[in-house]
């Protein structure tokens, strides 16, 4: 074989590296090619870019690996939490198993492999609305989990907020938990990567509650990311979570603390962010930059990466519990990369950034991204498989009691479900215990977080609920409250489903048995709720009558763009949701007689 002079062979990694990028894999988006023509200093950029040795080329690539949205999903999620949807060569596609983070945490340690300049970051949520294992310990376990996963920084989200900034505070920098005390016997040491609240003001010093950004560094290599929520967070967050705070402008934070990175001889930005679009296919490789994509993602990240400042390089971005790796032009009209990588650790997102040490910015055209899946057919990570075996057994003797018995699974997908019909059912049932006279009750879909399965898991047979799979599903601890409303009001709440805050991205309420109406979605607006068909019973709605409804705390606060339920009277406040499910399943339930699941049939929809 002839010799071979190392600028050749250069050359010919730098060949085959290009070949690479210009035969795609799926799901895999570039923001332009990574040809060297395309990079500052044209032919010189290859043969500047750091190959090994013990010198420093002019361009360095870093690794970037982000999820979003965990919810503290230590085990493999249940049912369609627990799979991804995977488009093929030919155009059809297939669901995949994913998720549990004994299985993330070696995804994440194979990705590094090789990887010397490396950052694994979130986009918030990382805990709230999580199963027993984790809620139950004020989740606790899961910042030990990401702190085992080598978490560097993550944004706050919205669910950070349901025990408020003081416990917030607590899962930063530790200690043992105000009323619970510390968990077989050990303090709680906190998290070791920074949470960032950017625009998450105290309303009293007018200061972020926690940093606002953060600069990740390595030989030279200097990367900063700045951590927002929504803005909207007090609208979808109890009250007593956001009390005291004060929520800024997503754009204007980011564009304001990245001017303060360029200060700080920071030229690498990248924005976490708790807020997140819609991508026109649920397939997570799906390819919303591909040719005859047209508009591939919608939703508010759309007008927020618009006019983000040009000074940051990517977006992570989450909430929707969406999968999408798009680009969308900055207002410069130059692409840059949006990702999010759908929800429970499921996925993670492998984004290169090349780092141009010249400039101390990041070669935009030579950004590429794709999610990866988390697949379960690895080897389990030993450390999070003792993590989640410690927790289960602290969290045995309350979960893996039976609650009640079904006879199929019972989902939580679609504008009505059949996991929301029986939950707005149960609340029904409790609000009559506290009142006979309660006579409907409403669920907000966005409380309902995982469906009820069927199929046994360790320890119970088919069929079987046991309370941590009821937690799984109500994990919020909202009470069930009663109020008087007229039937204006509740016609006027059935609206706000598809109009105002949920004009673009319909909120359909959960009702209970006897409640029907018609939801016409070739209309738009309010109109798409048809006045003349809400029935209570088959009687039409009176609008001046009075009606007694069952509403969890959350709604009743006016929370998820829901404000007519804001205003009920005569307010009387009893269980707590679980509890409430808790008491209909055991009542209506039993082995020799299970629960089938309703039929999802209160609301009629017209497409």
């Amino acid at each position: 074989m002839p010799a071979t002079s190392p600028a050749s062979a250069h050359q010919e990694r730098r060949r085959r590296r290009t070949n690479r990028f210009v035969a795609l894999t799926a799901g895999v988006v570039t923001v332009g090619a990574l040809a060297a023509a395309a990079l500052p200093g044209s032919a010189s950029a290859g043969e500047e870019r750091h190959e090994g040795g013990h010198g420093h080329g002019r361009y360095q690539d870093v690794q970037l690996l982000s999820f979003n949205d965990l919810h503290g999903n230590l085990e493999p999620p249940a049912g369609s939490s627990g799979r991804v949807t995977e488009t093929q060569p030919d155009g059809t596609t297939k669901t995949i198993d994913a998720g549990g983070v004994e299985y993330l945490a070696t995804h994440l340690r194979q990705a590094r492999k090789g990887e010397k300049y490396s950052i694994t970051a979130a986009g918030g949520d990382m805990v709230g609305a999580s199963p027993l294992i984790s809620g139950l310990f004020h989740d606790e376990p899961t910042i030990e989990a990401l702190n085992k996963l080598d978490l560097d920084v993550t944004s706050v989200g919205n669910h950070e907020f349901d025990e408020g900034a003081k416990e917030l505070a607590r899962l930063q920098n530790g200690g043992c938990h105000p009323k619970d005390g510390c968990y077989a016997d050990e303090k709680f040491k906190g998290a070791d990567f920074p949470y960032l609240a950017a625009n998450v003001l105290d309303e009293k010093t007018k200061k972020p509650i926690l940093k606002p950004y953060w600069v990740w560094k390595k030989n030279g290599v200097k990367v900063g990311f700045i951590g927002v929520t929504l803005e909207g967070t007090p609208d979808i967050v109890s009250a007593e979570g956001v009390k005291g705070l004060s929520f800024k402008d997503e754009v204007e934070t980011i564009n304001k603390y990245a001017k303060v990175l360029q200060k700080q001889g920071v030229k690498s930005i990248v924005a976490l962010l708790h807020e997140g679009g819609f991508p026109a296919s649920t397939s997570y490789n799906y390819d919303c930059d591909s040719p005859g994509a047209g508009d591939g993602i919608s939703g508010p990240i759309v007008d927020i990466a618009k006019n983000v400042t040009p000074q940051v390089d990517a977006l992570v971005t989450g909430h929707t519990h969406n999968a999408y790796v798009c680009s969308i032009a900055d207002p410069a009209g130059k692409p840059r990369m949006v990702t999010s990588a759908a929800s429970f650790g499921r996925l993670y997102t492998d984004t290169t950034l090349t780092y141009d040490r010249r400039t101390g910015d990041i070669a935009r055209t030579a950004v590429k991204s794709a999610n990866r899946v988390v697949t379960r057919d690895v080897p389990k990570a030993p450390d999070m498989t003792e993590l989640i075996s410690k927790w289960n057994t602290l969290a045995a003797p309350i979960g893996n009691k039976p609650i009640g018995y079904i006879s199929g699974d019972i989902g939580n997908t679609g504008s009505e479900s059949p996991l929301g019909d029986l939950i707005a059912d149960a609340q029904l049932a409790h609000g009559k215990q506290l009142d006979p006279e309660t006579d409907l009750a409403l669920m907000n879909p966005g409380g309902i977080r995982a469906p009820l399965t069927y199929a046994a898991k360790a320890g119970e047979g088919d069929g079987v609920v046991t309370y941590a799979e009821g937690f799984t599903v109500q994990p919020f601890a909202n009470t069930v409250n009663l109020q008087d409303f007229t039937g204006a009001q509740v016609v006027q709440a059935l609206k706000e489903q598809v109009s105002g805050p949920n004009a673009a991205a319909p909120k359909v309420l959960q009702v209970s048995s006897g409640l029907t109406y018609t939801l016409d979605l070739t209309k738009s607006g309010a109109d798409r709720v048809v006045t003349d068909s809400i029935k209570l019973n088959g009687a039409a709605i009176d609008p001046a009558a009075t009606y007694r409804v069952a509403t969890n705390s959350f709604l009743a606060g006016g929370g998820d763009g829901f404000p007519t339920l804001g205003q009920g009277t005569n307010d009387v406040v009893g269980s707590d949701d679980l509890t409430a499910l808790e008491q209909y399943l055991t009542a209506n339930s039993s082995a020799s007689n299970p629960i089938a699941p309703p039929k999802a049939d209160r609301i009629t929809i017209v497409k």
